[in-house]
């Protein structure tokens, strides 16, 4: 039973998750279409693409503090429901508010609409913001110690495969059927997932008179006197204290994430631009390179649990310094390279060494410095962190290039990986003194 329900739990929450991410980044691919459409400037693009980053920073760590008291089995389903019904409202406030078409209390419609669409892609990122938290909980409370930094990444790579279908799709669509057609099209996919979903979803073994995860893997398993001390007797509250707002390893963690996120989705949002205004390709070819990005990026999310479990005995810090080094080293090569074939090698290298940090850094470490009690909250407070690197990445980007050049954002995504790079370095050196 046990052996049954966590196949099944894994590979829901892993297709699950990828729809999730068909429902967020298709609005990656169709800026350029929705900037030739509409007309909007970067800095308006960016205003979109940031009005789900903010909402999500915010939802994300409230929303980890519910799922920590809630069955996932219900509010998964209702997050992506609701999520899908939001990707079709963003399309149909662009019809009812056209731009020569209306114009509400004498201010240009134009405006109207691009305010309207944020708080519609807004209202996406709090929902968006419910599917993570409750996965990183049951993820913590199915698998154990031993064995969670394999799984925690092959169930990451959702993140990766997700996005690598949301591009692809979203490139097809654009080119066939218009800018609207990448958003309902995911939204009817993700309706239908719910009940997938609903079916197969579990809250923890308890639920279902099973026994611990450390008891099912090792029947002699005895924790530890000194946690189940430091435990014992403590409200949610106060663990939530100890454990994340008393901790410099999470605020260190949560202040690494940040840059990491900003290099994360300055990438994924802008290479498309980048590559139709830098390197003259088709909005198609350049969304074909970007596709290399999370596919090839699959690689940095499994094998970096992977590397980390059997090279470094469990030490995630060293892992996330290769990586970034060799990020910001990628970055500059992709931005300095003038043959086309290299672009794909870049792009992809690029995905790969931020990935590695992104599952690690806000996920397997940010519980693994915690408690499991608090697993949900901790990766939502992290990713509150990081979602705040994507809006600074979102608008940041998009004033950066408005006021300055394409060459001062690639400079903004290289610093921000050194940055990462160096706080890591931090948590390294805390490592090696336990």
């Amino acid at each position: 039973m046990y052996a049954r329900w966590r196949m099944r739990i894994f590979f829901s929450m892993f297709f699950g998750y990828i729809i999730f991410y068909i429902c967020r980044k298709n609005i990656s691919v169709a800026l350029p279409a929705i900037q030739q459409a509409l007309g909007y400037d970067t800095v308006e693009l960016g205003l979109l693409g940031s009005s789900l980053y903010f909402s999500y920073a915010a939802g994300k760590f409230i929303n980890g503090i519910i799922a920590d008291n809630t069955n996932a089995k219900r509010i998964l389903p209702t997050a992506l429901f609701i999520s899908a019904l939001v990707n079709i409202l963003f399309v149909l406030c662009a019809h009812f508010i056209a731009p020569d078409k209306i114009s509400i209390f004498g201010l240009p419609p134009i405006s109207i609409l691009l305010w309207l669409l944020a708080f519609f892609w807004g209202i996406n990122g709090w929902f968006q913001s419910m599917g993570f938290p409750p996965i990183a909980k049951n993820l913590s409370y199915w698998f154990a110690n031993k064995e969670r930094g394999v799984k925690w990444s092959l169930w990451s790579s959702s993140h990766e495969i997700g996005t690598y279908l949301s591009v692809v799709l979203s490139g097809y669509l654009i080119a066939h059927y218009g800018w609207e057609s990448v958003f309902y099209v995911p939204a009817f996919f993700a309706i239908i997932f719910c009940y997938f979903f609903y079916k197969n979803l579990q809250d923890k073994p308890s639920s279902l008179g099973l026994p611990d995860i450390e008891t099912y893997k090792d029947p002699d398993y005895v924790e530890p006197v000194e946690k189940k001390t430091a435990e014992d007797g403590l409200t949610y509250g106060q663990i939530f204290k100890k454990y994340i707002i008393k901790n410099p390893t999470v605020w260190l963690l949560a202040l690494a994430y940040i840059f990491v996120y900003v290099v994360r989705y300055g990438t994924i949002d802008w290479l498309v631009m980048y590559q139709v205004d830098m390197k003259h390709y088709s909005i198609a070819e350049a969304a074909k390179r970007l596709s290399f990005l999370p596919l090839v990026g699959v690689l940095g999310t499994i094998g970096a649990g992977f590397v980390s479990d059997k090279f470094f005995k469990a030490k995630r810090a060293p892992v996330n310094i290769i990586c970034l080094s060799l990020l910001a080293f990628c970055i500059y090569m992709f931005w300095v390279n003038q043959n086309p074939i290299m672009d794909y090698v870049y792009i992809s290298a690029i995905g790969v060494f931020t990935c590695g940090p992104q599952v690690l850094i806000g996920g397997l470490s940010a519980v693994e410095s915690s408690s499991k009690k608090v697993a949900s909250a901790v990766t939502g407070f992290c990713g509150m962190f990081g979602y705040i690197g994507a809006i600074l990445s979102g608008v940041g980007t998009g004033y950066i290039i408005k006021v300055w050049s394409w060459n001062s954002a690639i400079k903004f995504w290289i610093i921000s990986a050194i940055i990462a790079l160096i706080i890591c370095v931090i948590l390294l050196r805390k490592e090696l003194k336990k």
